[in-house]
């Protein structure tokens, strides 16, 4: 009987308690992150490459006010998208060591210049420092039907990297 009197005491402290506190937990993010991997099926558990980045959404602007032609960006938004590569890769037919980089991109008609640089953690391209350049490579752009209001990065079946926005896509071959 005493401890049946004892847990309703605390149940009723815990429950009525003023000095009680609450965490505070930040909202869902403007341009919230995600993961890429390659090979993308879920059943293959060894993945050659994941990109982890955030996904800024047009709302009414256009890509080229957001992603400038001429200007480094940041590919994505908040921090730097950064690709890993477990394994040595191939990329735009330039060798890249297996290892983490930061991907920026130069916006241009026609097609795009990918950077890998190897300083990571980094806010935007605020930073951006060439000299840490690992490979800058050419892709090509084309135009797709489908609108993409989300920046996406994906793989397709070869392992090629498409990053899309608006009706863009910019294909980065990448062999492993």
């Amino acid at each position: 009987m005493k401890n049946v009197f004892l847990f309703t005491v605390l149940a009723f402290a815990m429950v009525f308690s003023t000095e009680a506190t609450a965490q505070k937990f930040s909202g869902l993010d403007k341009s919230p992150a995600d993961i890429v991997t390659f090979p993308t099926s879920s059943r293959v558990p060894q993945k050659s490459i994941k990109v982890i980045y955030s996904r800024p959404q047009l709302k009414g602007r256009s890509l080229t006010e957001l992603a400038p032609q001429g200007k480094v960006w940041r590919t994505g938004a908040n921090e730097c998208t950064e690709i890993t590569f477990y394994k040595d890769a191939t990329v735009g037919g330039k060798s890249v060591k297996a290892g983490t980089y930061s991907l920026f991109t130069i916006p241009g008609e026609g097609e795009w210049t990918v950077i890998l640089n190897s300083n990571l953690n980094q806010w935007g391209a605020f930073s951006y420092d060439s000299e840490a350049d690992v490979a800058r490579v050419m892709a090509k752009t084309s135009s797709d039907n489908e609108e993409l209001e989300a920046f996406s990065i994906a793989f397709d079946d070869s392992g090629d990297m498409v990053m899309g926005w608006g009706t863009t896509r910019v294909t980065v071959p990448i062999s492993i």
